[in-house]
């Protein structure tokens, strides 16, 4: 394991014993295969045991990790083919946000997603997955490019917030973001939103609005990132796995309080584990959701669509 959290490391323990007696075995010529299997046997249900009950601080870092699948990788591995559409036709191309017309299975879908970077310099490209407004436009104007052929849109969402900076603020980040939810809200074509890591304030909301919101299981999805929150709540990071159990930000708690429509299970340990696996998973999710909604009338759709974001946060009383 080249990156291990604490809350891991029994299994790394477990996976150095492991490779120390097939050392041994191969060193000496010894069969020692009944206790590698006991080894990997003792490892399995570790793993089960440590993944079945992740804190929602664990699952944070999880949905960090950096060989996690990005939304370009996705696309790579579900698409039969990728055409990536550049620029808002006002400011620039913001390559923290990625889109364009790819193929599932034949079917054409406009996809947009946010990019992080793998490196330092991938990252300071990308801007570390935080979109300035010419990003949120850019996603905007190819989502009603979309619209105009009749095609859905499938969105994925990745990132620790919108770009705060002031020339974001000064060419219209709040405007941008909340066109998008206008926008999208009455978007005359199926949208599917899913959040495959990091889903943090508006800057995931700007892509976020969907007639189906799913999260991948070691996602988080929330108003705020657990550390900014301990910082305000608490004058302190040091708080941040406190704060993620009170902001209720894991896809268990999203789905108990009605915020998002399901959870696509990951490999075991993470995405990160298997992206092959995890593409082809998310894959037969997408095709299935997108055969639904397409047999849909889109007026009733859209009417759903409204309402079900309407309802979000309102408390009735009897």
């Amino acid at each position: 394991m080249k990156i291990t959290f604490d809350f891991e490391k029994p299994l790394a323990e477990l996976q150095g014993q492991i490779e120390k007696v097939k050392q041994v075995e191969e060193k000496n010529k010894l069969d020692m295969s009944a206790t590698v299997a006991e080894l990997e046997a003792k490892m399995e249900t570790t793993k089960k045991e440590i993944y079945a009950n992740l804190t929602g601080w664990q699952k944070v870092q999880i949905s960090r990790h950096p060989e996690r699948p990005y939304t370009l990788q996705y696309l790579e591995l579900m698409c039969d083919d990728f055409i990536e559409m550049h620029g808002d036709r006002t400011v620039g191309d913001d390559k923290a946000i990625i889109g364009g017309f790819g193929t599932l299975n034949g079917q054409t879908v406009m996809f947009i997603g946010h990019q992080k970077g793998r490196n330092t310099k991938e990252r300071q490209y990308r801007n570390f997955g935080m979109a300035n407004p010419e990003g949120y436009r850019k996603a905007l104007r190819l989502m009603k490019m979309a619209e105009k052929f009749g095609k859905p849109v499938v969105t994925l969402i990745d990132t620790p917030g919108a770009f705060p900076g002031l020339e974001a603020e000064e060419r219209g980040q709040g405007e941008a973001i909340a066109r998008n939810l206008l926008e999208m809200s009455v978007l005359k074509v199926p949208v599917i939103c899913v959040v495959i890591g990091e889903g943090a304030s508006g800057g995931a909301l700007g892509i976020g609005i969907g007639d189906k919101v799913l999260m991948l299981d070691n996602s988080w999805y929330s108003v705020i990132s657990p550390e900014n929150c301990s910082t305000i709540l608490f004058k302190t990071w040091e708080q941040k796995e406190r704060a993620a159990e009170m902001l209720k930000l894991t896809s268990t708690e999203m789905l108990k309080n009605k915020l998002i429509d399901g959870v696509i299970k990951e490999p075991l340990g993470g995405a990160h584990q298997d992206p092959v696996a995890m593409a082809a998973i998310l894959k037969k999710q997408l095709l299935k959701d997108l055969k639904t909604l397409s047999e849909r009338n889109i007026d009733e759709l859209v009417a759903e669509r409204i309402e079900k974001f309407c309802n979000m946060g309102v408390v009735e009383e009897n």
